[in-house]
């Protein structure tokens, strides 16, 4: 069994900054890639940023510029410090990993619990 467990959500002014965190924990092999999506009321879960094993990191244009994803391996865990905050960047965060279980195991994906960000003043 595999859990994703993020914390460091919470309410915060126009302009402000928070780092969110999410460890996986559990019977893991290895992790291709983590990241973080978001879901708005009304909307559809949307992409923030991912990062693979290598460190290649992708973002969306929405956030480039403020928010930074980092990975730490060896714990499985991944951050994402947002700087800058906008009312618009209010949504549920969720965590997400694409990792294998064994080493004959396919890539699976699993996805944290989420956590409430509200950006306002």
């Amino acid at each position: 069994q595999v859990q994703l467990v993020e914390s460091g959500g919470g309410l915060v002014q126009p302009g402000g900054s928070l780092r969110l965190s999410c460890a996986a924990d559990g019977s893991i092999f290895s992790i291709n890639s983590m990241g973080w999506y978001r879901q708005a009321p009304g909307r559809e879960r949307e992409l923030v940023a991912t990062i693979t094993s290598g460190s290649n990191t992708n973002y969306a244009d929405s956030v480039k510029g403020r928010f930074t994803i980092s990975r730490d391996n060896a714990n499985y865990t991944v951050y994402l410090q947002m700087n800058s905050l906008k009312p618009e960047d209010t949504a549920v965060y969720y965590c997400n990993a694409v990792l294998l279980r064994t080493r004959w195991d396919y890539p699976r994906n699993y996805w944290g619990q989420g956590t409430q960000v509200t950006v306002s003043s």
